[in-house]
């Protein structure tokens, strides 16, 4: 079943997460590209899941599901002319689409580029020339996001001369043959290499104007084994929980591909939803029995001044083991007056674990 169909077919009420457990061997990262590793975690159960800002299951899908649309994708990529190498701009929205595109780019061996949604600074006008500027820097041939923000993709990509400009659901539509240029000897795509390029990495712009990293297949599973097998070192109840955007390096290879690379059950809620409900995170850190997950001090600071009472009493949270906490200044206050309102709630103190991580320090 393609994920068009469990999407259709998998409402709130009857859709299942994928499980935590599944009788696949432990792998931490050590896959030469992040093929290999989306295709063995492919023999698993586990695999990704979307929740809405209620915190309702929308979307399931299994690893196996992710990796046939993603070869899918790669597949019309080289039907449509994209050439290995090729830059594929694709906005980094909270959603399964962006997870199979992003990893159909490598079926192809073209790089997915994550370029971040809008803020509320610098209004339309500032978002339209940061994504013109991303796109032009990175040479980009294409730029693919959600139908809602057609218009800032068409608006940005003005005078670029891209191959294709639009939403997910119009790549999906196009009627291309899969029979492309770039095909071996059997048709099938041809697969990059450890030393070849995975994607380019915005950095956070913390310091200066965003500039593109490339990162490697090898640098990225050196990346995910750290981080699975010394990092956080996982065992087998361990879930991840994320509302971490997949445009900067914390939520794309902290939450998602390290997730992948070894085979761990992820469940996200969209950034803009967490900010508007805060709580839906920890909310599905008890009801998912989550373990891991990861977020800058404000996250935390956010959530223990809006609990109340009564949702304090209704969380358990003595399955969380890991709580990750970087990308901006880690101030003891917070961790101490988390630690003491979620104490009752089953938080541990220890389980906090300073992060760190910078995009133009991948590791090589």
């Amino acid at each position: 079943m393609n994920l068009t169909a469990l999407k259709e077919t998998h409402g709130a009420t009857e859709a299942l997460p994928t499980p935590t457990q599944d009788d696949l061997p432990r792998r931490f990262g050590d896959f030469p590209t992040l093929i290999d590793a989306l295709e063995y975690a492919a023999l698993g159960a586990r695999g990704v899941n979307f929740y809405s800002a209620r915190g309702d299951l929308l979307v399931s899908a299994r690893y196996a599901d992710l990796r046939v649309r993603a070869e899918k994708i790669g597949r019309k990529l080289i039907a449509m002319g994209f050439a290995p190498g090729d830059r594929v701009a694709l906005i980094a929205v909270t959603h399964v689409d962006f997870v199979a595109f992003f990893l159909g780019c490598q079926y192809a061996t073209v790089l997915p580029v994550p370029l971040p949604l809008p803020t509320s600074f610098g209004g339309r006008d500032g978002y339209i020339s940061q994504l013109h500027t991303q796109m032009e820097s990175c040479r980009a041939s294409a730029i693919i996001g959600p139908d809602a923000m057609d218009d800032f993709g068409k608006a940005a990509s003005a005078g670029l001369g891209l191959k294709f400009c639009g939403s997910y659901e119009d790549f999906d539509a196009l009627p291309v043959d899969l029979d492309g240029p770039f095909a071996d000897s059997d048709g099938q795509p041809i697969r990059p290499m450890a030393g070849s390029l995975a994607y380019l990495q915005y950095s956070s712009g913390s310091t200066r104007f965003p500039h593109g990293i490339a990162i490697t297949h090898k640098a990225l599973m050196a990346n995910c084994a750290g981080q699975g097998r010394d990092g956080v070192q996982l065992i087998d109840d361990d879930r991840c929980i994320s509302w971490l955007p997949f445009y900067h390096d914390m939520g794309l290879v902290g939450t998602l591909l390290t997730p992948i690379a070894n085979q761990v059950s992820v469940d996200f809620l969209a950034t803009e939803d967490f900010a508007r409900r805060p709580m839906q995170w920890l909310g599905l850190m008890s009801r998912n029995r989550g373990t891991i997950t990861y977020s800058p001090s404000f996250g935390y600071d956010i959530c223990a001044r809006r609990v109340g009472n009564d949702q304090l009493k209704e969380l358990d949270l003595s399955a969380w083991r890991v709580a990750g906490i970087g990308g901006d200044m880690i101030r003891p206050e917070v961790i101490r007056r988390f630690a003491d309102i979620y104490g009752p709630a089953g938080f541990k103190p220890t389980t906090f674990v300073p992060s760190y991580g910078l995009a133009e320090c991948t590791l090589r």
